[in-house]
């Protein structure tokens, strides 16, 4: 009997050791396994729906085959089940990730973080076309006109008063977000240049620094001409000449313009011909730079009153007529 008992517990003894080899064994497995990289050679994008259970997870990565054995995730999840703890969103999967780190990301949120960038010197019409493409966002119509109501703005006048930049959001993001955020920048820029102004700018609010930012933003090509550009519409206005700039009147034309101006344009009697008007166009023409608004607010120490394209960006400055039509001969008629 005694010999019974020696070798039961022996038996015994040595299944244990076996068991606890083999636990031992799919212990690490499981873990390198998480170590491992998913199988993806190039970024591809998942989204995690509200509600999505971590089975439902391991079923869509094993689908799109970035993990081969679905049942070593679900072992991992008890191992460590914290990894478990996915939030919803939709987020990116970069080639070389591991599947510790993918889970990692979804249990802290870290989703796809998308972009757009609003160009200076472009108009509301040309940003609404590319909002009304971004992708993974909620689009609302008479975007810039609903966000200047919310900010107390009742003008229905949106050209202008939205700061160009790069713009960030994550999937879902309410179109509102970006464009307030510019808005607000507008607003913290337009400040700053006003409170920079030269003494004597014949501007009387923050409202006409800006349509002129942005009148001098349509006519640079080199930026740095943009205080020159300014001095030249600045000193045209103290002395009570009118800007004649061609960008307003192709503004003023709307989609009537299909890339030249004619005679018959530049009498064309618009609100925006500054050929014809005086002074400021009633609302600005695009969306001015910070380099623009502060160009306008600071204008160049010199007294030119005119300057005419070189047709490489740059432009030829004059301080007479007489001066700007031998320029204009050199460098357009005779083209």
């Amino acid at each position: 009997m005694k010999k019974l008992v020696i070798a039961f517990t022996a038996t015994a003894l040595t299944l244990l050791t076996l068991a606890g080899g083999f636990g031992f064994w799919g212990y690490k497995h499981i873990i390198e396994f998480g170590q491992s990289e998913l199988n993806a050679t190039q970024p591809q994008d998942l989204e995690v729906k509200r509600g999505t259970s971590f089975s439902q997870l391991v079923t869509t990565l094993e689908q799109r085959e970035l993990v081969a054995h679905g049942w070593k995730l679900k072992v991992l999840a008890r191992l460590k089940p914290e990894l478990a703890k996915i939030r919803s969103g939709f987020y990116v999967i970069e080639p070389g990730e591991s599947v510790a780190e993918l889970l990692e990301k979804l249990v802290q949120g870290k989703e796809k973080v998308f972009s757009v960038t609003l160009i200076e010197g472009q108009s509301i019409k040309e940003w609404s076309a590319v909002l009304k493409a971004l992708p993974q966002i909620q689009f609302v119509d008479d975007v810039f006109n609903r966000v200047l109501l919310e900010q107390g703005d009742e003008s229905g006048l949106p050209e202008g008063k939205f700061y160009p930049d790069t713009y960030h959001y994550v999937a879902g993001d309410d179109i509102r977000v970006i464009v307030t955020q510019s808005y607000q920048k507008m607003q913290q820029e337009l400040a700053a240049a006003w409170a920079q102004r030269a003494d004597d700018l014949p501007l009387n609010s923050p409202y006409e620094l800006l349509i002129m930012a942005s009148i001098i933003e349509k006519e640079t090509g080199k930026a740095s001409e943009r205080p020159w550009i300014s001095a030249v519409f600045i000193n045209r206005l103290n002395k009570g000449m009118r800007l004649q700039t061609d960008p307003t009147v192709i503004y003023g034309m709307g989609d009537r313009y299909q890339g030249n101006i004619t005679r018959k344009d530049l009498r064309e009697m618009t609100p925006f011909n500054t050929y014809r008007i005086n002074g400021l166009t009633p609302t600005p023409i695009a969306a001015p730079s910070g380099a623009s608004l502060l160009a306008a607010a600071k204008p160049a120490d010199v007294n030119y009153l005119y300057f005419v394209s070189r047709n490489d960006g740059s432009h030829v400055f004059s301080r007479t007529l007489v001066e700007h039509n031998r320029a204009v001969n050199k460098y357009q008629r005779n083209r």
